[in-house]
């Protein structure tokens, strides 16, 4: 019989210890190192530091790219057209003050979420070894702070 599982769609264990999912997602949320939970994750608005300060983790290698913005779109434009059809249902405001009024709420929560969300799929990319963070090169060029001179 043919142990090879990958014909049917599954994958071989990789042998490397499994690290939490949720954990990890939350700290990236909380805009903290997915490993240790103490470090910040960004060292402003949405740029992640090169590593951890705390565990040294390297984080830099992360490719979150147009992830977390497509995803705060689709929640924030579901709340706010939700909000929006039952505002016009409750209160007669006109076309003007519902403009200004979902066009700020709408900028306010797209800012205020932005860099949460990178910081949960940083920490899911962490959580589940890819782009780097299970030690594999994951065809990335090397990175000049890296102290190991690898991935």
């Amino acid at each position: 019989m043919n142990d090879d599982i990958s014909q049917f769609g599954g994958e071989r264990h990789s042998g490397r210890p499994a690290r939490p999912v949720g954990r990890s997602v939350l700290r990236g949320f909380l805009m903290r190192c997915p490993r240790c939970g103490e470090g910040k994750l960004f060292a402003s608005y949405v740029t992640t530091v090169d590593h951890c300060a705390v565990c040294e983790e390297p984080i830099f290698h992360h490719r979150a790219d147009d992830l977390p913005a497509y995803l705060v779109v689709f929640v924030v434009g579901h709340i706010i057209v939700g909000a929006y059809m039952g505002a016009e249902k409750l209160v007669d405001w006109s076309m003007v003050t519902h403009m200004v009024v979902w066009s700020i709420l709408t900028l306010i929560s797209v800012i205020a979420l932005l860099p949460p969300t990178k910081g949960a799929v940083v920490g899911l990319q962490w959580a589940l070894y890819m782009h780097g963070f299970g030690d594999d090169a994951d065809d990335i060029e090397d990175h000049p702070s890296d102290p190991r001179g690898r991935l």
